[in-house]
């Protein structure tokens, strides 16, 4: 099984915009049940299809698939509610690989970083511009985005 562990932080400042230009990403949700989100994504001509689980802490079940970009564009019509559009930015700090995702749409202004870890107890150095975690936050996950968006809070 595949496990997924990872950290998120809302980012501060603009520093971070020094990195990369990013990837534009496009993704939606087949279900967004908390116990087994399914998500439809493409990013330039590749698509995934990715299945999680619920949730326990920073860790998580994932499983991801890539499917025929055709496949995935029409399975995003298939998605319930609106789709979640970001810039993906990879952005090195300490021996670590951070993204950063700048939301687009009704979630602009939305700047989260995310790091993946292969354990929950990993140590990592944090970044200057690095602001809250909220990895157990759940109005974050993107699976709340694209139905509850930021800029309604």
């Amino acid at each position: 099984m595949g496990i997924e562990i990872e950290r998120k932080f809302l980012v501060i400042g603009e520093a971070w915009k020094l990195h990369d230009a990013g990837e534009y990403i496009s993704q939606g949700y087949l279900n967004r049940d908390p116990a087994r989100t399914v998500r439809v994504r493409i990013k330039g001509e590749q698509a995934w299809l990715t299945v999680k689980g619920q949730s326990i802490g920073a860790s998580r079940a994932e499983f991801e698939y890539a499917v025929p970009l055709r496949d995935a564009e029409q399975m995003l019509a298939l998605c319930d509610g609106p789709r979640v559009e970001k810039i993906r930015r990879h952005v090195p700090f300490a021996g670590m690989n951070w993204e950063l995702d700048e939301f687009l749409g009704d979630n602009a202004g939305l700047v989260v970083a995310e790091i993946e870890l292969s354990s929950p107890d990993q140590q990592f150095d944090l970044p200057p511009w690095l602001g809250q975690e909220v990895t157990e936050e759940t109005r974050y996950f993107n699976s709340q985005l694209a139905t509850h968006p930021f800029s309604s809070w």
